[in-house]
């Protein structure tokens, strides 16, 4: 169970700094994997102290590399801090950390987009989904090309209550592009509004809390940072099948500069198009003229909605793809 929190305050002592650690392991970020490091402790505690009230908390921290945001997590005083880390050249630094830090720091070398966390952390920490969000925090400073995916597998478990959210509404932090976390907290009529905008905030609570400057990271990369905080509603503003949802919003976004008819008229077969997308949208109370960007997260509601009613009266629409059907008129032709 996590301990009260009137424990003395957890210091690391004195150590190497990141750029030290990253001469003596001959750390170099790789490109392909599009690796950035934060060197400066002061920036790590400043990421830090805008997740909250970590004291005695349980934390999961994806993709540490060298260690930065890992030390201002452990001086913030965690009961725990589980780090998992697919680079292997990372290990040796991280084992450092967690001899200088007995028991406050587990190292996992592994897959983020594949570890199971559900069983990482006691029993007794589990909320109901309704209460208080649980003391388990994602904390992440990702590498580019993974943030998007991950967020995507982390919200669809956020709408099963499982993966992570098997403990309740745990709360994540973590690192983007600028844009993608611009994406994420964009509001109607944005020229941001996205997909993720939809998928993000129909699930959560999201906030676009600090930019990161390219500068502070060795090596720069090309755009800023974004640090986005998710907190779970505790009712989805949308009540249907995370597949269901992405899959109209997918839709409605694919034409973005288009009247959003035409790209929600792709969920329904070319011989029914017409006359079923105009039905979606005349039971579902939506101006066919509004852009995609300009639909609020209750036009998605009622979209869903009606495409549910719509595909459990005809059992094969559901599992209809448009691509698919281009694809079969092009080989006929061929």
């Amino acid at each position: 169970m996590a301990s009260s929190r009137t424990l003395g305050t957890f210091r690391l002592p004195p150590l190497p700094t990141i750029r030290e650690i990253i001469k003596l392991f001959r750390l170099q970020a790789v490109k392909q994997l599009s690796q950035n490091f934060l060197l400066d402790l002061r920036l790590t505690d400043k990421i830090i102290r805008k997740a909250g009230n970590l004291t005695n908390a349980y934390v999961y921290e994806v993709g540490p590399g060298p260690g930065g945001i890992t030390r201002s997590i452990l001086n913030a005083g965690v009961a725990e801090l589980l780090v998992v880390e697919k680079d292997s050249r990372f290990i040796p630094g991280l084992q450092m950390l967690s001899d200088a830090a007995p028991g406050k720091l587990r190292i996992v070398h592994g897959d983020v987009l594949t570890f199971k966390i559900e069983r990482a952390f006691p029993e007794s920490l589990k909320r109901q989904w309704e209460d208080d969000p649980p003391d388990v925090h994602i904390i992440g400073n990702l590498p580019f090309s993974v943030s998007t995916p991950l967020i995507i597998k982390w919200l669809e478990n956020v709408s099963q209550r499982n993966g992570p959210f098997t403990y309740g509404r745990t709360r994540m932090m973590l690192t983007f592009q600028k844009e993608v976390a611009e994406r994420l907290t964009a509001t109607t009529g944005s020229k941001q509004r996205s997909r993720l905008s939809i998928m993000a905030q129909y699930l959560c609570d999201v906030q676009h809390i600090l930019t990161i400057p390219g500068q502070a990271f060795v090596p720069k990369p090309e755009v800023d940072s974004g640090v986005v905080h998710f907190t779970p509603l505790p009712q989805p503003r949308i009540e249907q099948p995370f597949k269901l949802v992405e899959k109209v919003v997918q839709n409605a976004f694919q034409f973005r500069r288009k009247y959003c008819h035409r790209g929600l008229g792709m969920l329904f077969p070319e011989a029914q198009r017409l006359e079923s997308t105009g039905k979606l949208l005349e039971s579902a109370d939506v101006d066919p003229t509004l852009r995609p960007t300009q639909l609020t997260v209750s036009h998605f509601k009622s979209l869903c909605d009606v495409y549910r009613k719509m595909c459990d009266e005809d059992p094969h629409l559901f599992a209809y793809n448009f691509r698919e059907e281009l694809r079969q008129k092009s080989e006929k032709r061929g």
